[in-house]
């Protein structure tokens, strides 16, 4: 792979640096030297800057050293990890400086300590293989990181919501008809709309849209509902009107070449959930709902129903707007996936505010504690459809006390069929940390009852469980563990 000139930069100002080091020289003194301003050496090891020719020259004759030695990409094998590093170009594809973080800081801690710092590079990579992570996991990984550095809530996105609204003359705040937002899609875009073609290719049926830019083309699952169509929509426009490029052009992630394609999806999706569902709005009507002195699950779907909401997007617009508007940023939005009549279920998105909280995502092989309302829903769901008494979204609350630790959470799940991906189910669940604060704001907590839950079977010290799925396996393995260290203490005694 042809190294990028960023890194390119990176690689002769590590170099500069480590000969500069090697000589004891200090900046004044190789400024002295090479007629090259201190500040302007501070830029050149910062991988700031790439001095002319004859300042490489200079530089190579002072340091020792030659000037194709100094501009090669050939590193000493102590910093080759940092050299690996660079020719793979990776540092690119992070999204460094939406972290404050300059690619220039991560080479210098790598240089202080390169083979410390390249083991743990290279175990992260093994790591990375073993559990088949692909750059599409990294990219999402990301984008959920950048996400929990904000709480998850945007005002530029926000303000870009209210201002297109009333651009448009849109009902803010109220369900606006679908015809307009085609409208607006085909007349100031430049749209054409198909609901025929995805259904003619089996492999596409489960799409809800794919885009063809050349076109400009949009193929909408005919299959989908209205709060599906309107959200869909919503997000095109806001691709269009944010200037939103590069972009994924299919609903589904097929492949995530770069973090901007992920990050701009991810946009697009926030201003289509703001349009929807205004941030004002939603919190008028939320302060009514945690006034409540008893949990109301219809009333809480009845509030999802105002907006002409997926369960998906009401939550996630709640995990938007708690830490802003109601102080709440200790909280986690979980969706699960089930076939239903399985005992598979599958964590297929994550966020956490604050810090991580229980539940979250865990090996693969381990079975979820069926305890958790995320998952006893689901099979609630199933059972509905198994006497053909399924009509709507069901939605229900719990508070899952978490054994062995202090952790608490009030869980706000809804659960549903999954469309128009066939024989799927899936549930979404918004959870509180249990505290003061969180009594403050909603009223009906001590309403709703407490289960005692764990993070899967595997791990669980609960010997009562009539909803085990698996031996407490990993624990065993951990209690063997312990009476070995303690008696090899013991031993030595």
């Amino acid at each position: 792979m042809e190294i990028s000139t960023q890194n390119r930069r990176l690689l002769f100002g590590l170099k500069v640096r480590r000969l500069r080091h090697h000589l004891d020289l200090s900046f004044a003194e190789l400024s002295e030297a090479t007629g090259i301003s201190v500040s302007y050496l501070n830029e050149i090891e910062k991988g700031k800057k790439f001095p002319k020719s004859a300042k490489v020259q200079s530089l190579a004759k002072v340091l020792q050293t030659t000037e194709d030695q100094l501009t090669s990409t050939h590193l000493p094998k102590s910093l080759q990890p940092i050299g690996d590093l660079l020719q793979s170009n990776i540092l690119e594809e992070i999204p460094l400086d939406l972290f404050g973080i300059e690619a220039g800081k991560i080479v210098e801690l790598m240089a202080t300590a390169p083979v410390r710092v390249g083991a743990f590079i290279s175990t992260l990579i093994e790591i990375a293989r073993k559990y088949a992570l692909q750059q599409e996991n990294f990219y999402v990984a990301a984008l959920r990181s950048y996400q929990e550095l904000h709480n998850n809530y945007f005002e530029d996105l926000e303000t870009a919501a209210s201002v297109f609204a009333n651009k448009h003359r849109l009902p803010f705040g109220e369900s606006f008809s679908l015809e307009h937002l085609y409208s607006i899609l085909v007349h100031e875009y430049g749209y054409k709309i198909d609901e025929e073609g995805l259904g003619r290719y089996d492999s596409l049926r489960s799409f809800r849209s794919v885009f063809m830019p050349e076109e400009k083309k949009l193929f909408v699952n005919k299959e989908l509902t209205d709060m599906q169509r309107a959200f869909l929509l919503a997000k095109e426009i806001g691709f269009n009107y944010l200037n939103l490029e590069p972009r994924l052009y299919t609903s589904s992630f097929v492949k995530i070449e770069t973090f901007e394609h992920a990050l701009n999806n991810f946009k697009a999706a926030y201003f289509a959930g703001a349009l929807l569902i205004p941030q004002e709005n939603l919190r008028r009507d939320m302060e009514a709902f945690f006034a409540l002195k008893k949990w109301d699950g219809q009333a809480f779907l009845d509030i999802m129903n105002r907006y002409n909401a997926s369960p998906e997007m009401f939550l996630h617009r709640l995990s938007n707007l708690m830490s802003r508007h109601f102080g709440l940023d200790e909280l986690f939005f979980l969706r699960f996936s089930n076939r239903p009549g399985t005992n598979r279920y599958i964590l297929t998105k994550e966020l956490h505010l604050s810090r991580q909280h229980q539940p979250y995502g865990n090996a693969t092989e381990e079975h979820y504690c069926r305890r958790w309302i995320t998952l006893w829903l689901l099979e609630e769901l199933y059972d509905l459809q198994q006497k053909d008494e399924y009509t709507t979204p069901i939605a229900d609350a719990q508070r899952s006390r978490y054994v062995g630790t202090d952790d608490e959470y009030l869980c706000l799940t809804i659960a549903r069929p999954a469309h128009p991906t066939p024989d799927t189910n899936v549930s979404v669940t918004v959870g509180f940390s249990v505290n003061d604060d969180l009594r403050q704001k909603m009223a009906f907590v001590d309403d709703v009852s407490v289960r005692e839950v764990s993070q899967t079977c595997q791990r669980c010290p609960l010997t009562d469980c009539k909803e085990r799925a698996a031996p407490p396996e990993i624990l065993q393995q951990q209690a063997v563990k312990q009476q070995i260290a303690m008696d090899l203490k013991a031993l030595n005694q």
